[in-house]
């Protein structure tokens, strides 16, 4: 295998013994303290017991909320600094990784008069808040009204039958989570942050760790400044003072063809509620993402949820009611399932607040929990002011990640399309280090696999990207492993990029 040209690396082998900040989790915070950090000069060394975006992380709905969730649960701070984070993450520090979605509530029969005003009037609020993050309306379109005929080219396979039109809102939406959180962790270290992966921590406290090398065996003593715990649902497992009350949301994986035409996310109500939905999200790889649940959930944090079969069930009956032709459970090509770290306070997983903590164990180490996917930078930003080791201020807010580039720029690069989608600027790096490593041509390399994974993108991630086998590069690097079948039918084109790496 060549040596990497990043410091993305599996193992502890030649990791620093002593550093500014040791940050404990690679999900989307902890890969976000690391850029934090690394950004303001501090020496860091980053670690995680399995691999970048393990946890939580990768089994989102892929969605940049605005925030109109929490501004409906009175959460109106908590509202605001999403949509001011979505807007940050959209336009300038991540536009090659995130693109607007359009979302439609459709009228339908079972969606009353005075449900359809408190939705439109939930939208309008939600793009007031898009104007007061300053996110511009090209990015994200003003809400609307729209016809029968507008909806149905939206969504074709929509129940025709009561339907009256719908409502049009936007958002944004990830081209994929875990590919997000490896572009992080490799900007952090492209300013000089060591990222380290199967690096497990032993014991800690605030002036260092015990890790171990989960590759050798080998123990590897860190001393640091400052000791920051962003392992989310597992953050009570290293240090005592954090209580959390996960929960547990599900998705559904499905052919774009079982839904076919999909140009827009589905909204659809859930009985009985007056914020509560569950989505259909089309993906650019050909499935769509049906989600999502909220149920608390009790006892041992599993390295890798499950969905219950009474989940799979609730999503199948709420979305499936909006179409003529009934989703069955054998459409259901794959299942995924994450915890949210909530704080945990009186009440359901449901009403809890999205808020994020920065929390001070006895023995010092310092804890980012709570919050979610779209907020990670605000939450890294506090992470590291709190440990107070630089007068240096914050620079993510205006801090592009590797690949980034305004959206009429990456329009015009002359690369494979599915390359600039997940990688940007880099696609053509992408490309041509699959060249020089395998001597195989681009015809070979682009030649598109289930999902349209290519070979040239899994070289990129032994070379680049730290993938250690083929679990990282169908679980993480992309995304091929939400479905066992493709899995399976990607299984050779992985590990040949291993052989030929």
């Amino acid at each position: 295998m060549t040596s990497t040209p990043s410091r993305v690396r599996p193992g502890l082998a030649d990791a620093p013994v002593s550093v500014d900040v040791l940050v404990i989790g690679l999900g989307v915070t902890g890969a976000g303290v690391a850029l934090d950090a690394a950004s303001r000069g501090l020496s860091v060394l980053a670690v995680d017991a399995h691999d970048m975006a393990f946890g939580t992380s990768r089994w989102s709905s892929k969605l940049v909320h605005g925030g109109l969730r929490y501004l409906a649960n009175g959460q109106v701070g908590v509202a605001h600094e999403s949509a001011v984070e979505r807007g940050i993450l959209m336009e300038s520090t991540a536009p090659h990784l995130s693109h607007p979605m359009p979302m439609l509530l459709p009228l339908m029969s079972s969606v009353s008069l005075a449900q359809a005003a408190l939705a439109s009037a939930g939208f309008r609020a939600g793009d007031a808040l898009r104007i007061s993050a300053g996110t511009s309306v090209d990015t994200l379109p003003r809400p609307r009204r729209i016809s029968r005929n507008e909806a149905l080219r939206l969504a074709p396979s929509l129940r025709q039958q009561g339907l009256r039109g719908g409502l049009l809102s936007w958002d944004g939406q990830l081209e994929d989570d875990a590919r997000f959180v490896t572009c992080l962790c490799r900007t952090a270290a492209s300013l000089g942050a060591e990222v380290r992966t199967r690096a497990r921590v032993v014991s800690a406290t605030g002036k260092g760790a015990v890790l171990r090398d989960e590759l050798t065996g080998e123990t590897h003593a860190v001393t640091a400044r400052a000791v920051i715990n962003a392992t989310g649902v597992w953050a009570g497992s290293l240090v005592e003072n954090v209580k959390l009350k996960p929960s547990r949301g599900t998705h559904l994986v499905l052919r774009a063809s079982t839904l076919p035409g999909l140009a827009a996310a589905l909204t659809v109500p859930v009985p009985g509620t007056t914020s509560r939905f569950v989505f259909a999200l089309p993906q650019p790889n050909g499935t769509i993402y049906v989600g999502l649940t909220d149920e608390e959930t009790e006892g041992d944090i599993p390295d890798v949820p499950q969905a219950s079969e009474s989940e799979i069930g609730f999503l199948l009956d709420v979305v499936g009611a909006a179409f003529d032709k009934p989703i069955r459970r054998a459409d259901v090509i794959g299942t995924y399932a994450g915890l949210r770290p909530l704080l945990d306070s009186d009440g359901s997983t449901a009403d809890l607040s999205r808020k994020h903590a920065v929390l001070t164990s006895p023995t010092g180490v310092v804890t980012i929990v709570g919050g979610k996917l779209t907020t990670y930078r605000q939450m890294a930003e506090d992470a590291v002011d709190a440990v107070a080791l630089t007068s240096s201020p914050c620079l993510t807010r205006n801090l592009p990640l590797l690949g980034a580039a305004p959206r009429d720029e990456l329009a015009l690069l002359e690369a494979p399309a599915r390359l600039v989608r997940r990688f940007g600027t880099e696609a053509a790096l992408v490309l041509s280090n699959a060249v020089d490593v395998t001597g195989l041509t681009e015809d070979e390399l682009l030649a598109p696999g289930p999902q349209g994974v290519t070979l040239a993108e899994l070289v990129f991630g032994i070379t680049h990207e730290g993938a250690a086998d083929v679990d990282d590069l169908l679980d993480r690097r992309t995304r091929v492993g939400l479905v066992p079948e493709d899995r399976a039918a990607a299984l050779p084109m992985a590990e040949r990029a291993f052989a030929l790496s």
